[in-house]
């Protein structure tokens, strides 16, 4: 079988799979840390060191839901979070490796969850949730369109 040709595209979305996957293992274990201990006073702590004003209406919003966290739904987080991490270091070193494999199934995964991300958006609006739902539709487009390519290639 012939080597395929680098595509820039498709390195830098490996790269981006891989660097969310590696972020979404930190959280994990971050919520792991945290199961066994008091999440109101490690919240407590790190305002203290981050010199942030716990009056402020945005930090006082993230205390509270923090503060509500309860060891089931740390275990659900991090269960869910290593799930996700692993779907996207999957995708994220398959795509670096070139495997054709990785762009059919980053296809179908990021696909998967564009619905879902729509909804989140209609529920409740951010720039950032914009941001993620564009690039992955993004992301779809191009190896929709490389794989299409591809085929009328050979």
């Amino acid at each position: 079988m012939a080597k395929r040709p680098p595509r820039a595209g498709i390195l830098l979305i490996g790269l981006f799979k891989l660097l969310k996957g590696l972020l979404l293992v930190a959280v994990g274990i971050g919520a792991l840390k945290l199961l066994h201990k008091d999440v109101a006073a490690v919240a407590e702590h790190w305002v203290r060191i981050l010199r942030v004003d716990p009056d402020n209406r945005f930090i006082h919003r993230v205390l509270t839901k923090v503060f509500a966290v309860s060891p089931r739904q740390l275990r659900e987080l991090s269960i869910g979070t290593f799930f996700y991490a692993s779907l996207l270091l999957t995708e994220g070193i398959g795509l670096l490796l070139r495997k054709h494999w990785a762009e059919y199934f980053t296809v179908v995964t990021t696909s998967a969850l564009v619905p879902l991300e729509v909804y989140e958006l209609a529920h409740k609006f951010t720039v950032a949730r914009l941001v993620v739902t564009l690039l992955n539709v993004a992301i779809v487009w191009y190896l929709v369109c490389g794989l299409r390519a591809g085929k009328q290639r050979g």
